[in-house]
């Protein structure tokens, strides 16, 4: 655990031993809570209205920060992730246009609501089921401001839980899911967490929020990953068969019949030599081509997505994972856009 996750808990325990009321300290979460929310409300209030009196957007992606990294299985950085990712996205080294032509300086194609402030809620004591529906609540008052979509950059993948419980339930029913992944991330409660970042997809398949699920890259299972994605009848494209895949996925339609089509991309679905800055290095993986070709040629109504598990305290090669991170998000804003 962080040292900041460590400092929130000892102070709650601190307040526990000195006897403070429990309803005193869950009044003081409450507003913090509640604070948290109204900033992400107004800023996407804000957002909405700009975009809005523009005109001419069906859809636009808004990116929402969720540093949120203490639910990893083996190091913490990807709570780190999201300024940086910004900070990429914005390098002056290459131009803001996207590969299909969409100009993320327009506000009708990008905007940005912030981050949920996951840290200073965690420091109240909230526990990990309460801060969940936080990041839940969060997306969904993007969603509220039209034509705004959620582009969530995590943080571990353990957030894909909540963000995709809300855009099920705003949107009144499932969605179908491209998970681009060394790993299913589906056990039943992984080293005794439940809402672990390698269990976030046996929650997802769980509540029901998604009609298929499509796992791309994967190279890494045991046999209960096995066992979860046949109970939860998961679509599952490994490396090792990809080059016979490939034509398949790279002409994906999706989203028929559902509400539209979440993407979640954990940075090391890529082969390290693309990737190296992640906690769980997996030799093997999809090149970045491989990723863009799938993004760039996926046919659906693209209702929200998010890049996770990018982790700076491993990116030593330049920031290139980063920049790596930042251009997943770019293709993505433009699928987005319309």
């Amino acid at each position: 655990m962080s040292v900041l996750g460590r400092r929130g808990i000892h102070y709650f325990q601190k307040l526990n031993a000195a006897n403070i009321p429990t309803a005193l300290i869950e009044k003081g979460q409450n507003r913090v809570i509640e604070a948290s929310l109204t900033l992400i409300r107004e800023r996407a209030k804000l957002k909405g209205e700009l975009v809005r009196a523009l005109g001419g957007a069906v859809a636009s992606a808004s990116l929402l920060g969720v540093p949120l990294g203490h639910n990893s299985s083996f190091l913490q950085g990807p709570a780190f992730a999201p300024p940086r990712i910004r900070e990429a996205i914005w390098c002056g080294s290459t131009n803001p246009t996207t590969e299909e032509g969409k100009e993320l300086t327009d506000p009708r194609v990008l905007t940005d609501v912030g981050d949920v402030p996951v840290q200073e809620i965690r420091d109240c004591g909230v526990d990990d089921e309460r801060l969940m529906k936080v990041v839940s609540e969060s997306v969904k008052l993007v969603m509220e401001e039209d034509p705004l979509r959620p582009l969530v950059l995590g943080g571990d993948h353990s957030i894909s839980y909540p963000v995709v419980r809300a855009v099920s339930e705003k949107l009144g029913g499932q969605v179908d899911i491209l998970h681009l992944d060394a790993h299913p991330d589906n056990y039943d409660a992984y080293e005794g967490n439940y809402f672990s970042h390698a269990s976030s997809f046996a929650r997802i398949m769980e509540g029901g929020y998604a009609r298929r699920l499509l796992q791309v890259g994967i190279r890494s299972i045991s046999q209960e990953g096995r066992d979860q994605c046949k109970r939860f009848g998961v679509e599952l494209y490994e490396m090792r068969t990809f080059s016979r895949d490939r034509e398949y996925l790279e002409n994906l339609k999706l989203g028929e019949g559902v509400k539209g089509v979440y993407v979640s991309i954990d940075v090391d679905s890529l082969d390290p030599a693309f990737a190296p800055g992640v906690s769980h290095i997996e030799p093997g993986g999809l090149s970045f081509r491989d990723v863009l070709n799938i993004i760039h040629n996926l046919k659906g109504d693209i209702v929200g997505a998010d890049v996770v598990e990018f982790n700076p305290q491993r990116d030593t090669v330049d920031g290139m994972t980063a920049m790596v991170a930042a251009k997943l998000v770019r293709e993505l804003t433009a699928k987005i856009a319309k």
